[in-house]
Parts: C-alpha cells; structure tokens; sequence
C-alpha cells in the first residue's frame, strides 16, 4: 500500500485532531473490540480493519511519532522510526497493556495487568432458601429453624487443600503468572494456564476429604426469624451465612425468599386487610352495631343506616403492621346485604306492606344513575 493511499489515522480511530491520550485510547479499544479476529473468524476485512486501528493507535499513541505524524503525514512516522509503514503494519500492540484486566479476561488471560497471576483468594456463593408462612405468621412475625447445606471449610486440610498442610505452589508452567503469553502476527496474546486454570499456583498433594477443594458440603440449622408484616417475595438477608470462602476468602450471604399461604377470609392489600360481612335488610335499612371477627380478634362495626349492598367500612387500626414500623393498616369491611330466599307467612305479609310503602318504578336507568342513588343512601 502506498502512503499516499493509506487512511488518515484520526479518521481510522474517529477522533478529533486535538484528541486527548484518553480519548485516543478508548476509540482504539471501540475499534479493537468491534473488529477483533477472534470476534471476527474468517472476516478478512474486519481483519484489516482492526490491523489499521492498531497501527493508528501505535502512531497516536505516542507522543514522537504523533507530533511528527502531525506535521509531515505518513512520511513524517517511517522517519521517526515508527516501522515500516509504506509496507505495512510490523509494530506490535499489546493487548494486555491497553485493555488490562477487562479485555485480557475477554482473551481468556486470567490475569491482569504485566501477567501478574490472580490472587486464589474466593468469596463464598450466595445461598438462597424458599420459607413458605402462614398467612397469620406473616403478620404477626414467626420464628422457625430451617435446614441448609453449604460448603464449609475443610476440617481435615483446614482450608489448605493439601494433605500435608503445605498448601498451593508456584505453578512451573506458568511461572506463577497464571497465563501464558505469546506472539500471535502482529500482536501479542495471553491465554489462561491450562496446568493452574489461571491460579498461578496448584496443589501437588490434594487433601483426601475434599479432593483439594479446601472446601466439603456440610448440614446445618439456622434460627430464622421473620419480623411482623412481611409481604410475599420478601426476602431476608443473613451476612456470613453462605458458602465459606476458599483460602482465608469471605464466606457469602444466605438470602431466605418468603412465600405466603392465601388466607380463607382475608385478603392483603399492602397493609390493609379485605373481608366480606353479609348483613340483612333491616340491618342495612335501619343501621345496626355488629361485631366481626378479624385477624387479631372481635371488632365492633357499625352499619349506617340505609347502607347499600357493596359499601365498604373502614376499621382504622386493624390491618398489617407495617414492616420495621409501629403503625398498621387498616381493616375494610365491605358489607353484602342478603336476601332471603324463603318466608314465612308472617315475614311475607310485612314484605308486602313495606313493599307498598317504598313504591319504586321499575325503569331501566344507566350505570351512572345507580351510582348517584348509591350517594343518595351513603
């Protein structure tokens, strides 16, 4: 390629002219990331493509070659001693150096920055346990003891792993730094040691109860208690109760999901609790003070007179405690005024006088008039 035919590199990596090193270089891993080989097979010209965002990065990049790039254009780098550049591309760009931890891991390297090895250090996984409650346990709050199992610190190698005690070496095929790199064309690329998994070191006398995993599955009870007012779903976070850790690393954190049993006359909505009271007519006609049962024991309700099918009363008070708070919800009553089905001679005689006195023309009417008449009785 001649030079007069190759890309301006400012163009190659989209930046301005006076680009800052930072935004030279983040344009450069866009570019590197898109056009990878490895995230190309087979594509020649997203081959060529990131061959020339490199060579723009290597050019830009550094100070000497960027100033006399500035001034004299592609001529101006191949004096400066930036490579042979009217041939083409014969520098070497590190992928490790501009992409560090994030893009090395894409390369499977393991490692992070100068090929150093990753510490063994783990924490241990986060455990997750199903609780299924009574819907009165849910509001009241409930203690119970439940069973898990978990991965706990080997008792017989104390979390070495080693039968000696010793513990983890140096790995000799990777010298300890976890990856191995080499020369790929034009660029240089790790890859994790296949000998230590990327650790650096491994176990050369695995410790016979846990096979060199430091760690062995064990059961175990655990206390739980569930504060009053607890909705379905909620979970319960209990610090240090997961997996242990391997090689002095933290243990995780044992989340326990609640699931709430429906209830046979109540119903939950946020902290308010939902139940249905059947009243007679007479009841509803001239008003009445009743007790209902609710969730923590007898109400008085008082029924207004002239109170319409389907109304619904407000107990305040009487619902939810409200989590990690003092106040609760309320209890609303919605009252269903029944009609009997049978009479006797007597009821049916007084039916028909009370019939007379509160003569109602049956015409049809729209949904709204009801609504209006509804406000007229409330």
């Amino acid at each position: 390629m001649s030079p007069v035919s190759k890309a301006d590199y400012y163009e190659v990596l989209g930046v301005s002219r006076d680009a800052s090193d930072q935004e030279l270089k983040s344009a450069y891993r866009k570019q590197a990331l898109k056009y990878h080989p490895d995230r190309n097979p087979g594509d020649h010209t997203a081959e060529e493509k990131f061959k020339e965002a490199s060579e723009a990065y290597q050019v830009l990049g550094d100070a000497e070659k960027r100033a006399a790039y500035d001034r004299y254009g592609h001529a101006g780098v191949g004096a400066a001693g930036a490579g042979s550049y009217g041939g083409g591309f014969s520098g070497s760009v590190d992928i490790g150096d501009i992409f560090g931890d994030l893009f090395g891991e894409m390369f499977g390297t393991g490692g992070g920055r100068g090929g150093q090895s990753r510490s063994r250090v783990q924490r241990g996984d986060d455990l997750r346990v199903d609780l299924t409650l009574n819907f009165e346990d849910a509001i009241f709050g409930h203690e119970t003891e439940i069973k898990i199992r978990r991965l706990e610190v080997c008792e017989t190698c104390h979390g070495t792993g080693s039968a000696s005690g010793k513990g983890p070496v140096t790995c000799q095929q990777c010298q300890g730094r976890g990856q191995i790199r080499y020369q790929q064309g034009f660029f240089s690329v790790a890859r994790t040691c296949s000998a230590c998994n990327g650790a650096g070191s491994i176990i050369p006398d695995p410790c016979q109860s846990c096979r060199g995993e430091t760690r062995t599955a064990r059961e175990t009870k655990l206390g739980v208690k569930v504060p009053p007012g607890v909705e379905d779903g909620t979970r319960i976070r209990y610090s240090g109760e997961g997996d242990s850790g391997r090689f002095g690393g933290p243990k995780g954190d044992l989340y326990v999901v609640l699931s709430i049993r429906a209830h046979d006359v109540f119903e939950r909505q946020g902290n308010d609790l939902h139940c249905v009271v059947p009243i007679s007519f007479p009841q509803a006609a001239l008003g009445a003070e009743i007790e209902i049962e609710s969730i923590d024991g007898s109400v008085p309700l008082k029924i207004p007179e002239g109170t319409q099918s389907g109304k619904e009363i407000r107990v305040r008070g009487r619902g939810v405690p409200i989590l990690n708070s003092k106040g609760k919800g309320d209890l609303i009553v919605t009252v269903a005024v029944q009609v009997p089905k049978k009479l006797s001679k007597v009821q049916r005689e007084l039916m028909r006088q009370l019939a007379d006195s509160l003569a109602i023309e049956n015409k049809p009417a729209s949904p709204s008039f009801l609504d209006k008449m509804k406000d007229l009785f409330n």
